[in-house]
């Protein structure tokens, strides 16, 4: 229960999408109830080129338009083809316990956000959609900086229109190597995005300006083969600076989006403890989207609830354990959310 994730034995009364009671009971209950995950960091428009045969260097497959194969695979893509795909990726996160969200970066321009807003109708998870090539400055809730080695001049300028209208400022930093996590920090971001790569002067300077670091540890880095150790991106070092970590799980082209999978992997491979893990996989909703789902009364009922006789994890001697690397949608009764009720 609460932001510590206190194991307690109640019935939680829902009334109109809102706790309206939380009372304590003697038995131990049928199901487990955990507070919708957030994905701080997709890339849903990768959907039209997932799992498809390529090799090379990350600048191969996602390098900025028009060189990467994502872009190229983007380009030959349909509107409708898009949109399609994207709300296919938005119920699959859905169903494996997304309900609190996600922060999308969304390349296309104008028409590239639109896709995406018109993808989660449906669904109507809480998102907010970082835009790239002219997006984030309009219609995106936020503008999302690849990184600023990508970029001339004209990154000033840029920037300083999306703050004047308001928008939410990410930068892509520190993903192959740490050479331009210094430029993206001289901007004051909202977030940063990876810091695979971050030397320690650099995570006193994140942690000093109270940044949030989005990261990717588990899957998405090793695929791309920007890490092969659990010493990059260096979590433990920059939780004990005070960073503030969130999880993510990258891009489709590559890894599905399961918040549950992406969990179990930072466990098992980076060794963090399972209540850090779940404020990690559950905390950039309240700051991106302004949103909170822990178990409070009257906060929003953006909850899993998992079904003990649809699986073992009856016999667990340690719940957030098994929580965080066991359970998945095959024990998911599901949430209140219109696209998994369809």
């Amino acid at each position: 229960m609460g932001d510590d994730f206190d194991e307690r034995n109640v019935r939680i009364v829902v009334a109109d999408g809102v706790i309206t009671h939380i009372e304590e009971i003697d038995r131990v209950p049928d199901q487990w109830i955990v507070p919708g995950f957030f994905n701080a960091h997709t890339h849903l428009g990768d959907t039209v080129a997932m799992d498809v045969d390529a090799a090379g260097s990350i600048g191969d497959l996602v390098a900025p338009p028009p060189d990467g194969l994502k872009h190229r695979i983007l380009r030959a893509s349909s509107p409708r083809l898009c949109v399609e795909a994207m709300a296919a990726s938005i119920r699959t996160m859905a169903q494996t316990g997304t309900w609190g969200g996600f922060a999308d970066f969304r390349e296309g321009g104008i028409p590239g956000v639109e896709y995406l807003q018109q993808a989660n109708t449906d669904c109507s998870l809480d998102a907010v959609i970082f835009g790239r090539d002219g997006g984030g400055e309009s219609v995106g809730a936020g503008l999302g900086v690849s990184s600023s080695r990508h970029y001339g001049e004209e990154l000033t300028k840029i920037i300083e229109r999306a703050r004047a209208d308001g928008k939410q400022i990410a930068f892509h930093a520190g993903e192959k190597d740490s050479r331009d996590v210094d430029a993206a920090l001289a901007f004051d971001p909202d977030m940063l995005v990876h810091c695979t790569h971050v030397t320690p002067a650099q995570i006193r300077r994140i942690a000093d300006a109270g940044i949030p670091v989005v990261i990717c540890p588990p899957r998405s880095n090793w695929r791309l083969g920007v890490t092969s150790s659990n010493q990059n991106p260096p979590v433990h070092a920059m939780l004990e600076a005070g960073v503030e970590l969130w999880l993510g799980t990258d891009n489709v082209m590559f890894v599905q989006p399961d918040m549950a999978a992406e969990m179990a992997f930072c466990h098992y491979v980076y060794h963090i403890d399972a209540p850090t893990i779940l404020k990690m996989a559950t905390g950039g909703g309240a700051q991106i989207v302004d949103r909170n789902y822990s178990l409070i009364k009257d906060h929003d009922a953006r909850f899993t609830r998992y079904n003990m006789a649809r699986s073992n994890a009856g016999f667990s001697k340690n719940i957030l354990n098994t929580i965080i690397t066991r359970l998945n949608s095959i024990s998911m009764e599901g949430s209140l959310l219109n696209c998994y009720l369809k």
